[in-house]
């Protein structure tokens, strides 16, 4: 059965979606089958894949309605060995339209629950904010991976996430624990980006992963060519990291 890792931090360009998309595309060229889920709905994860998000019959919003099962939604292979649930403009009225509905902090969970037993891990892009889409998201995960950018304020966003994290165990799912903190956009030029991330192995008790992703001009070209880092520079340094990370996720001592 697979595993299920959320990537979420309510602050935004952290490289969330970032590493949604490069971690979901190097397991995938490792081998793994992989199903990336888009609930955020500004949809940069699916443009990010090469899919247009405004041209879908059916979307991950579409699904979670009820509107469709879950396979008339998933595109096969975008990429090989990785599937995706997409997300479309509709999925920015989810947030008020859930809200009504009874055990609405489940949609999520209930929708893949059967489907996550094909894959080997079903990555979720959670939307910059703690709303009912990453409260879904959170249920329905295992595990949270949790970029943060190597700035002045990141501690104060992570101390922020660690208590909805703890809020969400200890009211929707028991299990949910904190896969591991990954640092992006990483400039060893600044004295910054060193003391932040010694700062924060200083003040966490969670797993840090040894891979440090660094600011990299082809990370930020890859998304408009709708291509994972993988495909669109195989050799730059954002990919390497991306595979490293990958690494040690497959290899995380939780899971062995």
């Amino acid at each position: 059965m697979g595993r299920i890792i959320a990537i979420a931090n309510q602050k935004g360009g952290v490289g969330k979606t970032t590493t949604s998309i490069n971690l979901a595309a190097c397991l995938a060229e490792k081998g793994k089958k992989v199903l990336a889920i888009d609930m955020d709905p500004q949809g940069n994860m699916t443009s990010g894949l090469g899919v247009d998000r405004n041209n879908l019959e059916y979307s991950v919003y579409h699904a979670l309605s009820g509107e469709c099962n879950i396979g008339e939604a998933m595109l096969i292979n975008v990429f090989e060995n990785l599937n995706l649930l997409p997300a479309s403009i509709e999925l920015a009225g989810a947030e008020i339209e859930f809200a009504a509905r009874e055990d609405n902090q489940y949609i999520l969970k209930n929708l893949i629950k059967n489907a996550k037993k094909k894959f080997d891990f079903v990555i979720i892009d959670c939307p910059p904010a703690l709303g009912i889409l990453t409260v879904n998201s959170m249920t329905a995960a295992d595990t949270v991976i949790v970029p943060i950018q190597c700035e002045f304020f990141a501690i104060d966003g992570l101390t922020q996430l660690i208590y909805t994290i703890n809020l969400i165990r200890k009211q929707l799912n028991k299990h949910l624990e904190i896969e591991g903190v990954v640092f992006t956009m990483f400039d060893s030029r600044t004295n910054l980006s060193i003391q932040v991330v010694d700062n924060i192995k200083n003040e966490l008790d969670q797993l840090i992963y040894n891979t440090i992703v660094p600011r990299n001009v082809r990370l930020a070209e890859a998304p408009s060519y709708g291509l994972p880092i993988n495909l669109y520079d195989s050799r730059s340094a954002g990919a390497q990291a991306y595979r490293e990370l990958a690494d040690e996720v497959i290899n995380n001592k939780m899971f062995l």
